[in-house]
C-alpha cells in the first residue's frame, strides 16, 4: 500500500482517522466530553476536517494533569490489559502512560518497512542489538517488542538487549554479532556514536560487520549521519540510517524514509530552500513520513499537533515541539520552485523504489525549558535547587543557561553557565563542590539521568562555565533570564 496508494489517498485517509477517532473519543473517553463541553464546543458543529481544526487543543497542563488516570482512558476505566512507560519525572512527578498490544503492532510496522529497506530477505538471520535504556522508558521496551511481533510473523531475526550498558554491548558486537550477515543498531544518536567510536579500541572491526542503524528521541545533523556511516562502515546512509519521531504517549510516529533523508541533505545543499522549506531556523530539523491511518499532524501557529488512537487517545495533542506539517503533493511543488524535481533525484540517489508519497511532519526544537543529552531531557529546576544549597549559594546568583553542544570528535556533551556574585571569584573547591551537587541532584530527580552516569560515567557529568554577574552574553541586567540556549 505505502508502494502504491497516492498522495490524494494518504490525505483523505488521514482525515477520515482523525474525524472517526474526535467522533469516537467524545463519547468513549469522560475527560475528553468534559475538556470539551468546558471549552464551549459543540460537537454536532464539528462536522468537516476544517471544522476539526478549529478545535482547542489537549496538553498535558490542560488535560492530562487535570483529570485522573481513568477519566483519560478509554471508557473511563484501566480495567483491560496494559503496558506501562513513564516519562523521567524532570519537570515535576512522573506521568505514566499506558497502552495496548495495538500501538506495538503500528511501531512494528515501522520497524519492517526500515528491515526491508535493508535488502533483507524474511528467512535469512539478522540480529538486533536494543541499546535504549531497558528501564520504565518507552524506548527499550516497544522496540523489542516491535522486532518480537516481526518474529512472530515469520522474520528470521534475533534479538538481545543489553541497554546503554557499554560493556554489554561489545561483549554482544565481539561473541554474537559475527555469527550475523545482517546487524541492526537501535538507540539514542549520541549514545550510539560513542559505542561507534569506542569499538574499535575493543577490538571490534566495523568493516566485517557493516551495521545498519535506527535512532530515535531527538534530531542530528547530516554532518554527523555522514560521520556515523563513515566509521562504522554503513553501505548506504539512505538504506541503513532512519531517526524515529517518537513519544511516550504514542510510540513510534514519523519516521525518516529514504526519501526525508534525501531531501533534507539537498535543503542543507542549499541555504535558500532551506529556509523555503523550513523557515529561519537555525537548528537542523527532523524531517519524517508518517502513515495516516495510523497518526496525523497539523500545526497550530508552528506547534506541533498530534491526534492519535491509543488506550490514552489524544485528539490535537500538544507535543512541546515547534515545527510544521506538510502533504506529499506541497512538499515536491516548494521543490519544484527551486527547479529540483523530487522524483528524478530519487532515481539519482538509486531510491527511487523505496519513494512513498505519504504527508511530512518536520521538527526542529522543542518549545519547553529543557536541553537534550544523549536522548533525554535535562530541565532547569533539579539545577536551580542544588544552587541554593550552601556555601554555594553565597558565590553564585542562581541564574544559569543550559546548552548542548559537541566537541571537535563530534561527542555530545552539556554545558552549565553559571553567573558569579558580584566580586566573587570561584575556586577549584567551589568548582568541585557545584559539580558534585548539580550531578547528586539530577540522579534523584531524573531518573533516566540517573541510569545514564550509572553506564557513562564522566562523560555524563556537564561542563561548567563561570560568568561574570551581569555579562551580556548569558546575564543581560534588565531583560527576563533564558535558562536553556537552543
Amino acid at each position: 500500500m505505502l508502494k502504491s496508494k497516492p498522495a490524494l489517498y494518504w490525505e483523505k485517509k488521514g482525515e477520515e482517522m482523525v474525524m472517526e477517532l474526535f467522533q469516537y473519543v467524545y463519547r468513549a473517553v469522560p475527560a475528553y466530553g468534559k475538556f470539551l463541553r468546558s471549552n464551549g464546543v459543540d460537537t454536532g458543529k464539528v462536522k468537516s476536517y476544517k471544522d476539526f481544526l478549529q478545535v482547542p487543543p489537549v496538553s498535558k497542563k490542560n488535560y492530562l494533569s487535570r483529570y485522573s488516570a481513568q477519566q483519560v482512558s478509554l471508557d473511563g476505566t484501566l480495567n483491560r490489559p496494559l503496558v506501562y512507560t513513564s516519562t523521567s519525572g524532570s519537570t515535576g512527578s512522573p506521568f505514566y502512560f499506558h497502552r495496548s498490544f495495538e500501538l506495538d503492532k503500528k511501531t512494528s510496522a515501522i520497524h519492517e518497512l526500515f528491515f526491508l529497506h535493508g535488502g533483507y530477505k524474511k528467512d535469512e538471520p539478522a540480529l538486533v542489538v536494543v541499546c535504549f535504556g531497558m528501564g520504565v522508558w518507552i524506548g527499550g521496551l516497544i522496540t523489542y517488542q516491535a522486532f518480537r511481533i516481526m518474529q512472530e510473523n515469520g522474520y528470521n531475526l534475533s534479538i538481545i538487549t543489553p541497554g546503554i550498558n557499554k560493556q554489554e554491548i561489545f561483549k554482544v558486537l565481539k561473541s554474537v554479532a559475527p555469527a550475523f550477515k545482517n546487524v541492526i543498531l537501535v538507540g539514542y544518536p549520541p549514545f550510539i556514536k560513542d559505542i561507534v567510536d569506542q569499538a574499535p579500541a575493543e577490538g571490534i572491526d566495523w568493516g566485517k560487520i557493516k551495521p545498519r542503524f535506527i535512532f530515535a528521541a531527538e534530531s542530528f545533523t547530516e554532518n554527523f549521519r555522514d560521520y556515523v556511516a563513515k566509521k562504522a562502515a554503513v553501505r548506504n546512509i539512505f538504506l541503513d540510517t532512519l531517526n524515529i519521531y517518537g513519544t511516550a504517549e504514542l510510540g513510534a510516529m514519523a519516521f525518516e524514509t529514504p526519501l526525508c533523508i534525501l531531501l533534507r541533505r539537498l535543503c542543507m545543499e542549499n541555504k535558500k530552500l532551506f529556509e523555503h522549506i523550513f523557515g529561519d531556523i537555525r537548528k537542523t530539523p527532523t524531517l519524517a513520513q508518517y502513515i495516516p491511518s495510523f497518526i496525523a499532524f497539523d500545526s497550530d501557529n508552528g506547534n506541533i499537533l498530534v491526534t492519535g488512537s491509543n488506550t490514552i487517545p489524544l485528539i490535537r495533542y500538544q507535543l512541546g515541539d515547534r515545527g510544521g506539517v506538510y502533504t506529499f503533493k506541497d512538499l515536491t511543488k516548494h521543490f519544484k520552485e527551486f527547479s529540483i524535481d523530487v522524483k528524478s533525484e530519487a532515481k539519482k540517489a538509486k531510491i527511487g523504489a523505496y519513494l512513498y508519497q505519504l504527508p511530512f511532519v518536520y521538527i526542529h526544537e522543542r518549545d519547553d525549558l529543557s536541553t537534550n543529552l544523549y536522548g533525554l531531557q535535562i530541565y532547569p529546576e533539579p539545577i536551580r535547587e542544588a544552587l541554593l544549597h550552601k556555601p554555594i549559594c553565597s558565590y553564585l546568583t542562581g541564574k544559569f543557561v543550559l546548552e548542548t553542544k559537541f566537541d571537535e570528535k563530534q561527542d555530545q556533551y552539556f554545558i552549565i553557565n553559571l553567573e558569579l556574585q558580584n566580586g566573587q571569584k570561584v575556586t577549584s573547591l567551589i568548582k568541585k563542590l557545584t559539580l558534585d551537587l548539580i550531578v547528586k541532584n539530577l540522579k534523584q530527580k531524573n531518573s533516566e539521568y540517573a541510569e545514564l552516569n550509572k553506564f557513562l560515567g564522566k562523560r555524563s557529568l556537564p561542563k561548567l562555565s563561570f560568568w561574570a554577574a551581569g555579562d551580556t552574553q548569558y546575564f543581560k541586567p534588565g531583560v527576563k533570564q533564558k535558562w536553556v540556549k537552543k
